[in-house]
Parts: C-alpha cells; structure tokens; sequence
C-alpha cells in the first residue's frame, strides 16, 4: 500500500512513526503587521531544518516587493504558497509536482509489523501537475491544510516531496538509502589520498536560489577537525537568502541589498540579518560585516562561544575573515 511505501521510504520499515514534534508541526506565521510578520515559528526538532528552508524561500519571495514588517495575513498565505510550490517543482526536475492532502477516512489495516500514527494510515490523495502555476494556484486553494494546527503540514509537505521526485531520484533513494548528502561543487574523482574513488561523489552542479552555509562549533573543540566544505555554489545564491545549519541547528540569514552577491563593491560593509526560528526572538536581528578585515580573536574569554560565536563563524566561512558588529545586540549564537 501507499502509505506502508512511504513509511518505508523514510524509516526503512514500518514500526518506526513520527514523533510528537513533528506531528505538531505546521507552517505557523508570527502576526501579521507585526515587526516578525515574515517569520515561521519553528520548534525544535527535526522538522525545523524543513520549516527554516521553507522559511529562506519565503523571504525571497517577500524580500524585493514589500517591507518584511508590513506583511499582512493575504501575503503570508501568497507567500508560503510560493515556497512550497518552488521546493516541489524543483523536486521534480521542474517538469512536475505532486501535492498530497489527506481525508478522516482510513484506508488500511494494520499488521503487527506496522505502527499506527494516525496519519499516515488515512486515505492520501496525491494531485499531480505539469505547470509550475497550477500548483501554486491548488497550494494557495488548499493553504489552511499546510498551515493550520492540527494539520500536520509540515509531514504533509514532505510526503509531497517525496511524491514530486522523478523515478530515477527516488530509485536511487531506494538503492543507496540516502539522497546525495554533498554539498561541494561538482564532482568529485579522488580521495584525499589523490587515489581515484570507485564511485566518483556527485556534488553541486549550478546556484541555487536559496544559498546553504554550515558550522560546526564541536568540529572546532575538537582540535579543528576539518568543517564540511560548502562549495561556492550554495555560498553563493542567486538571491542573498541563506539557509544556516549551525551546530546542527538551522536558521536562516539574508541581506535586504539584492547587488549584494552581484557586485563585489557591495562586500566590502554591509548589513545581514538572522532569524532562527525560535519564540524568543522578538526581533530579526541586524549584522554589520566588514569585509574584508583583519579579524583577530582577542578576548580571554574561557567559554568557547563567547570568543567565538557561532553565528559570526558561520558568516566566515562565506566572508573570510570579515569583522561582524551585533549593533548593540548581545551575541546570543
């Protein structure tokens, strides 16, 4: 049966189940008008690093057509329905879409090998599309189903993008057990040892709309273990809207200056801003970079995060050696 499948997909049988974060979860907007209007709330847990790469296309979708603190309820909905729609048409190689919706009925009897989680097991209807449009316009019909509490929507949303991939990428999920985890650019034929690899790794071939940057402070405590290696193309988006993974937690960073990436003028000082997802921040807050600049690190601080702050790592490795001022903000990441 198709859900049984789609259980399998994700846990690799079908004892495994959501867990409670994730079965609350929903793409929940802050209030509209409000300074944070553009900002999904997301928890923690493992359904954030979704709702956070949902979150970076929104901004970009909201970024150059109005101030992100007049966004009202319509522009949230206009705007979430775009980001949804754009990860599933590029989920399927921008030639089809598939969106999942469920009903109350149920459709299939449990085994002792199988784990109800009230959900799954309910009768999932799959609505299929050949134009990027048309799933923007059903999404945008059916947007109370991704975004009310109760809804499940941010499972929905990923049964939806494991339904858009095309045969081959799902087959290769099926074969390998993973989706391709590299994130440098391009192909790579040869190990650190300059010995050819049996299998060349497949990295990242083009930029993105969205950009990726990565840090890992327990990679650095433990004697400068070599960071992942973001290649330039996720370093560099089309549009200056970034998705964080810093110590295994994700956020989002953007620049409100759309030259930013396209004319290197630009980078020698300018403003980004972070926002994580989390309830208590109350505000986006605001980064001077310089760049480039002689950045030491010279406080005695003991505590590693204090004379080393996440956030501003993560922003070096993008902007080597830039000097970053909070403007009055504690830094808190």
């Amino acid at each position: 049966f198709f859900p049984q499948s789609l259980r399998r997909i994700l846990f690799g049988g079908t004892f495994h189940v959501f867990n409670y974060e994730w079965r609350k979860s929903f793409f929940q907007f802050r209030d509209p008008g409000s300074e944070l209007s553009y900002a999904l709330e997301a928890d923690r847990g493992g359904a954030r690093a979704i709702q956070m790469v949902i979150q970076a296309r929104i901004i970009k979708y909201l970024l150059f057509s109005r101030p992100l603190s007049q966004v009202g309820q319509r522009d949230q909905e206009l705007a979430l329905a775009a980001a949804l729609s754009d990860s599933l048409w590029l989920a399927g190689q921008e030639e089809r879409a598939t969106v999942t919706l469920v009903s109350e009925d149920y459709c299939i009897t449990p085994h002792l090998d199988y784990k109800l989680d009230n959900f799954t097991e309910k009768q999932l209807q799959l609505f299929t599309f050949n134009k990027k449009e048309d799933v923007w316009k059903f999404i945008l019909d059916h947007i109370q189903c991704f975004k009310e509490e109760g809804s499940h929507g941010v499972i929905l949303f990923l049964y939806s993008l494991i339904c858009s991939r095309t045969v081959d990428a799902l087959l290769n999920l099926l074969l390998t057990g993973r989706a391709s985890t590299h994130v440098f650019n391009g192909t790579l034929q040869f190990g650190e040892d300059g010995q050819p690899l049996e299998r060349p790794l497949q990295g990242v071939l083009s930029r993105s709309d969205v950009g990726y940057l990565h840090w890992s402070r327990e990679q650095m405590d433990r004697g400068g273990l070599p960071q992942l290696q973001v290649g330039s193309m996720l370093k560099t988006p089309r549009f200056p809207v970034w998705v964080c993974c810093i110590n295994s937690t994700y956020s989002v960073l953007f620049s409100l200056n759309r030259s930013l990436l396209s004319d290197w003028r630009m980078e020698h000082q300018f403003q980004l801003y972070y926002y994580n997802g989390q309830n208590c921040q109350r505000s986006t807050t605001r980064l001077t970079v310089t760049h480039p600049h002689h950045w030491e690190a010279l406080s005695t601080e003991a505590d590693p995060e204090k004379r080393f702050p996440s956030l501003e790592m993560t922003i070096r490795t993008k902007w080597d050696g830039a000097a970053i001022d909070w403007n009055g903000t504690d830094p808190f990441y």
